[in-house]
Protein backbone atom coordinates (compact mmCIF):
# COMPACT_ATOMS: atom_id res chain seq x y z
CA UNK A 1 0.00 0.00 0.00
CA UNK A 2 1.15 3.20 -0.65
CA UNK A 3 1.94 5.92 2.29
CA UNK A 4 3.22 9.78 1.98
CA UNK A 5 6.32 10.17 0.89
CA UNK A 6 9.25 11.12 2.75
CA UNK A 7 10.16 15.07 2.82
CA UNK A 8 6.88 15.45 1.05
CA UNK A 9 6.51 19.10 1.93
CA UNK A 10 3.96 20.88 -0.41
CA UNK A 11 6.31 24.26 0.17
CA UNK A 12 9.29 22.23 -1.65
CA UNK A 13 8.60 24.08 -5.11
CA UNK A 14 8.13 27.78 -4.72
CA UNK A 15 10.06 30.80 -4.92
CA UNK A 16 10.71 31.80 -1.26
CA UNK A 17 10.21 29.52 1.64
CA UNK A 18 8.48 30.52 4.57
CA UNK A 19 9.09 30.91 7.98
CA UNK A 20 8.05 28.80 11.51
CA UNK A 21 7.40 25.53 9.11
CA UNK A 22 6.40 22.43 11.41
CA UNK A 23 5.84 18.75 10.06
CA UNK A 24 3.99 16.17 12.12
CA UNK A 25 3.86 12.59 9.93
CA UNK A 26 1.89 9.47 10.76
CA UNK A 27 1.63 6.49 9.00
CA UNK A 28 -1.11 7.56 6.07
CA UNK A 29 -0.79 10.99 6.20
CA UNK A 30 1.25 14.31 7.14
CA UNK A 31 0.57 17.94 8.74
CA UNK A 32 2.57 20.65 8.40
CA UNK A 33 1.97 24.61 9.06
CA UNK A 34 4.22 27.58 8.20
CA UNK A 35 3.60 31.32 8.36
CA UNK A 36 4.68 34.05 6.07
CA UNK A 37 5.57 37.73 6.74
CA UNK A 38 4.14 40.29 4.07
CA UNK A 39 5.71 39.02 0.29
CA UNK A 40 5.04 40.98 -2.76
CA UNK A 41 5.15 37.69 -5.20
CA UNK A 42 5.26 34.37 -4.42
CA UNK A 43 4.84 31.85 -7.33
CA UNK A 44 5.60 27.90 -7.91
CA UNK A 45 3.95 24.79 -8.45
CA UNK A 46 2.59 22.08 -6.09
CA UNK A 47 2.40 18.71 -7.12
CA UNK A 48 2.04 15.64 -4.67
CA UNK A 49 1.67 12.09 -4.70
CA UNK A 50 -0.97 12.78 -1.86
CA UNK A 51 -4.28 14.33 -1.85
CA UNK A 52 -3.45 17.65 -0.15
CA UNK A 53 -6.11 19.76 1.78
CA UNK A 54 -4.59 23.17 2.48
CA UNK A 55 -6.38 26.34 4.62
CA UNK A 56 -5.60 29.92 5.16
CA UNK A 57 -6.17 29.97 8.65
CA UNK A 58 -5.22 33.83 9.33
CA UNK A 59 -3.61 36.53 6.84
CA UNK A 60 -4.24 36.25 2.83
CA UNK A 61 -3.20 37.60 -0.59
CA UNK A 62 -4.55 40.03 -2.22
CA UNK A 63 -4.49 38.43 -4.97
CA UNK A 64 -4.16 34.31 -5.72
CA UNK A 65 -3.86 33.37 -9.78
CA UNK A 66 -4.06 29.71 -9.61
CA UNK A 67 -3.99 26.54 -12.64
CA UNK A 68 -4.16 23.29 -12.29
CA UNK A 69 -4.08 20.11 -14.62
CA UNK A 70 -7.54 19.52 -16.00
CA UNK A 71 -8.42 23.67 -16.83
CA UNK A 72 -9.20 24.87 -13.07
CA UNK A 73 -8.56 28.02 -12.62
CA UNK A 74 -8.79 30.52 -9.92
CA UNK A 75 -8.10 34.37 -9.68
CA UNK A 76 -9.39 36.02 -6.86
CA UNK A 77 -8.11 37.21 -2.90
CA UNK A 78 -6.87 34.57 -0.58
CA UNK A 79 -8.67 35.10 2.64
CA UNK A 80 -8.90 33.68 6.37
CA UNK A 81 -10.83 30.58 6.53
CA UNK A 82 -10.23 29.53 2.57
CA UNK A 83 -9.69 26.28 1.84
CA UNK A 84 -8.52 24.34 -1.28
CA UNK A 85 -7.81 20.44 -2.39
CA UNK A 86 -5.79 19.19 -4.90
CA UNK A 87 -6.24 15.41 -6.11
CA UNK A 88 -2.56 13.34 -5.97
CA UNK A 89 -0.73 13.62 -8.86
CA UNK A 90 -2.65 16.90 -10.08
CA UNK A 91 -0.28 20.01 -10.80
CA UNK A 92 -0.91 22.95 -9.09
CA UNK A 93 0.71 26.19 -10.86
CA UNK A 94 -0.05 29.63 -8.63
CA UNK A 95 1.61 32.89 -8.06
CA UNK A 96 0.26 35.59 -5.12
CA UNK A 97 0.74 39.22 -4.79
CA UNK A 98 1.05 40.90 -1.53
CA UNK A 99 0.42 37.58 0.73
CA UNK A 100 1.06 37.72 4.26
CA UNK A 101 -0.83 34.40 6.29
CA UNK A 102 -0.34 31.57 8.45
CA UNK A 103 -1.40 28.45 6.26
CA UNK A 104 -1.62 24.55 7.39
CA UNK A 105 -2.05 21.75 5.10
CA UNK A 106 -3.33 17.74 5.53
CA UNK A 107 -1.51 15.65 2.62
CA UNK A 108 -3.28 12.21 2.78
CA UNK A 109 -2.43 8.59 1.33
CA UNK A 110 -4.75 8.17 -1.42
CA UNK A 111 -5.09 4.51 -1.27
CA UNK A 112 -6.35 4.95 2.11
CA UNK A 113 -9.18 7.76 0.95
CA UNK A 114 -10.59 5.45 -1.40
CA UNK A 115 -10.49 2.77 1.10
CA UNK A 116 -13.26 4.97 2.78
CA UNK A 117 -14.97 7.27 0.53
CA UNK A 118 -13.73 5.58 -2.86
CA UNK A 119 -15.01 6.87 -6.30
CA UNK A 120 -16.47 9.85 -5.31
CA UNK A 121 -13.31 11.32 -3.55
CA UNK A 122 -11.68 9.39 -6.74
CA UNK A 123 -13.35 11.62 -9.34
CA UNK A 124 -13.09 15.31 -6.82
CA UNK A 125 -11.37 17.68 -9.02
CA UNK A 126 -9.26 20.93 -7.53
CA UNK A 127 -10.90 22.86 -5.37
CA UNK A 128 -9.53 26.88 -4.82
CA UNK A 129 -10.99 29.92 -3.41
CA UNK A 130 -13.75 27.80 -0.89
CA UNK A 131 -14.83 29.36 2.32
CA UNK A 132 -15.52 26.22 4.27
CA UNK A 133 -15.92 26.59 8.10
CA UNK A 134 -15.65 23.12 8.92
CA UNK A 135 -12.36 22.20 6.83
CA UNK A 136 -10.81 25.37 8.44
CA UNK A 137 -11.87 24.51 11.82
CA UNK A 138 -9.97 20.74 11.14
CA UNK A 139 -6.83 22.37 9.93
CA UNK A 140 -7.00 25.05 12.61
CA UNK A 141 -6.99 22.56 15.58
CA UNK A 142 -4.53 20.45 14.07
CA UNK A 143 -2.31 23.37 14.28
CA UNK A 144 -3.36 24.17 17.67
CA UNK A 145 -2.81 21.03 19.10
CA UNK A 146 0.45 20.24 17.30
CA UNK A 147 1.57 24.02 18.78
CA UNK A 148 0.01 23.23 22.27
CA UNK A 149 1.46 19.72 22.68
CA UNK A 150 5.11 19.47 20.37
CA UNK A 151 3.27 17.49 18.17
CA UNK A 152 -0.06 15.04 17.20
CA UNK A 153 -1.17 11.53 18.10
CA UNK A 154 -0.92 8.80 15.66
CA UNK A 155 -4.75 7.71 16.55
CA UNK A 156 -5.83 11.51 16.90
CA UNK A 157 -4.09 11.95 13.03
CA UNK A 158 -6.16 8.89 11.74
CA UNK A 159 -9.76 10.07 13.57
CA UNK A 160 -9.91 13.22 12.18
CA UNK A 161 -8.24 12.25 8.87
CA UNK A 162 -11.39 10.02 8.58
CA UNK A 163 -13.70 12.74 9.65
CA UNK A 164 -12.38 14.87 7.01
CA UNK A 165 -12.36 12.44 4.23
CA UNK A 166 -16.38 11.74 5.05
CA UNK A 167 -16.76 15.16 4.86
CA UNK A 168 -15.17 16.19 1.78
CA UNK A 169 -16.94 13.16 0.17
CA UNK A 170 -20.29 14.39 1.14
CA UNK A 171 -19.42 17.81 0.33
CA UNK A 172 -17.83 18.10 -2.55
CA UNK A 173 -18.20 14.23 -4.35
CA UNK A 174 -21.51 13.78 -4.02
CA UNK A 175 -21.12 10.57 -2.03
CA UNK A 176 -23.62 9.43 -0.11
CA UNK A 177 -21.32 7.77 2.25
CA UNK A 178 -23.60 4.71 3.69
CA UNK A 179 -24.47 4.81 7.69
CA UNK A 180 -24.37 0.39 6.52
CA UNK A 181 -25.60 -1.81 9.38
CA UNK A 182 -22.74 -3.86 9.53
CA UNK A 183 -21.86 -5.22 13.01
CA UNK A 184 -18.76 -5.80 15.57
CA UNK A 185 -19.09 -9.45 16.44
CA UNK A 186 -18.38 -10.06 19.94
CA UNK A 187 -15.04 -12.03 19.21
CA UNK A 188 -13.94 -9.12 16.86
CA UNK A 189 -14.67 -6.45 19.64
CA UNK A 190 -13.13 -8.69 22.07
CA UNK A 191 -9.94 -8.92 19.92
CA UNK A 192 -9.71 -4.80 19.41
CA UNK A 193 -9.83 -3.88 23.19
CA UNK A 194 -7.70 -6.89 24.05
CA UNK A 195 -4.84 -5.34 21.22
CA UNK A 196 -5.48 -1.76 22.20
CA UNK A 197 -4.82 -2.55 26.40
CA UNK A 198 -1.60 -4.79 25.54
CA UNK A 199 -0.50 -1.67 23.54
CA UNK A 200 -1.57 0.94 25.60
CA UNK A 201 2.19 2.73 25.73
CA UNK A 202 2.69 2.41 21.97
CA UNK A 203 1.17 3.91 18.89
CA UNK A 204 -1.90 2.96 18.04
CA UNK A 205 -3.66 3.44 14.71
CA UNK A 206 -7.64 2.99 13.51
CA UNK A 207 -6.11 1.10 10.57
CA UNK A 208 -4.52 -1.30 12.74
CA UNK A 209 -7.58 -1.56 14.59
CA UNK A 210 -10.09 -2.26 11.35
CA UNK A 211 -7.81 -4.53 10.50
CA UNK A 212 -8.24 -6.71 13.71
CA UNK A 213 -11.63 -6.22 13.01
CA UNK A 214 -11.86 -6.81 9.20
CA UNK A 215 -13.39 -3.96 8.26
CA UNK A 216 -12.32 -0.45 6.07
CA UNK A 217 -11.72 2.32 8.57
CA UNK A 218 -14.81 3.65 7.85
CA UNK A 219 -17.00 1.33 8.67
CA UNK A 220 -15.00 0.07 11.56
CA UNK A 221 -15.53 3.60 13.08
CA UNK A 222 -19.07 3.34 12.82
CA UNK A 223 -18.91 -0.34 13.92
CA UNK A 224 -17.06 0.66 17.53
CA UNK A 225 -19.24 3.19 17.87
CA UNK A 226 -22.31 1.45 17.62
CA UNK A 227 -20.70 -1.11 19.71
CA UNK A 228 -19.04 0.65 23.00
CA UNK A 229 -20.90 3.84 22.62
CA UNK A 230 -17.76 5.74 22.20
CA UNK A 231 -15.28 6.28 19.18
CA UNK A 232 -12.02 4.41 19.20
CA UNK A 233 -9.95 7.37 20.54
CA UNK A 234 -12.36 8.20 23.22
CA UNK A 235 -11.95 4.69 24.32
CA UNK A 236 -8.26 4.49 23.62
CA UNK A 237 -8.38 7.45 25.62
CA UNK A 238 -10.25 6.01 28.60
CA UNK A 239 -8.20 2.91 29.11
CA UNK A 240 -5.01 5.21 28.99
CA UNK A 241 -6.44 6.80 31.90
CA UNK A 242 -7.34 3.91 33.89
CA UNK A 243 -4.16 2.55 33.68
CA UNK A 244 -2.54 5.98 34.75
CA UNK A 245 -4.66 5.89 37.91
CA UNK A 246 -3.29 2.68 38.77
CA UNK A 247 -0.17 4.27 38.53
CA UNK A 248 -0.88 7.37 40.05
CA UNK A 249 -2.04 5.27 43.11
CA UNK A 250 0.64 2.82 42.97
CA UNK A 251 3.98 4.33 41.60
CA UNK A 252 5.86 7.36 42.62
CA UNK A 253 6.57 7.88 38.41
CA UNK A 254 6.54 11.88 37.26
CA UNK A 255 3.81 13.09 35.29
CA UNK A 256 6.13 13.61 31.88
CA UNK A 257 7.17 9.52 32.88
CA UNK A 258 3.54 8.33 33.42
CA UNK A 259 2.17 10.35 30.07
CA UNK A 260 5.17 8.43 27.94
CA UNK A 261 4.23 4.94 30.17
CA UNK A 262 0.36 5.40 28.85
CA UNK A 263 0.95 6.08 25.55
CA UNK A 264 0.53 9.60 25.49
CA UNK A 265 2.56 12.14 23.49
CA UNK A 266 3.65 14.58 25.92
CA UNK A 267 2.60 15.29 29.39
CA UNK A 268 0.50 18.55 28.45
CA UNK A 269 -1.62 16.10 26.22
CA UNK A 270 -1.83 13.85 29.11
CA UNK A 271 -2.95 16.25 31.70
CA UNK A 272 -5.54 17.99 29.14
CA UNK A 273 -7.11 14.30 28.48
CA UNK A 274 -6.95 13.31 32.09
CA UNK A 275 -7.98 16.39 33.70
CA UNK A 276 -11.23 16.13 31.06
CA UNK A 277 -12.19 12.74 32.04
CA UNK A 278 -11.59 13.21 35.59
CA UNK A 279 -12.11 16.43 36.59
CA UNK A 280 -8.69 16.76 38.39
CA UNK A 281 -5.26 16.96 37.03
CA UNK A 282 -2.60 13.92 37.50
CA UNK A 283 -1.24 15.90 40.74
CA UNK A 284 -4.27 16.25 42.53
CA UNK A 285 -5.68 12.87 41.70
CA UNK A 286 -2.02 11.48 43.04
CA UNK A 287 -2.17 13.42 46.37
CA UNK A 288 -5.79 11.70 47.25
CA UNK A 289 -3.68 8.85 47.70
CA UNK A 290 -0.74 10.87 49.95
CA UNK A 291 1.77 10.05 47.44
Amino acid sequence: MQHVIENASTIDRLSSRPDGWRRTQWANGAFETAYRPMTSIVEGRILSPNHLIMATLSGGAERHEISADGGHRYDGPDLPSTVSFLPAGCERRLRLHNVAWRWAAIALDPARISAIAGASIEGLGPLSGSEDSFVWNMLAEFERVDALEGGLDAIYCDTMSLALVVYLARRYGGARVKDTSIKLPAWRLRRVTEFIDAHLSATIRIADLADLAQLSEGHFHRAFRAATGQTPLAFVHARRVAMAKQLLASSKLSVAQMALRVGFLSPAHFARVFRSMTGQSPSQYRRSFHL
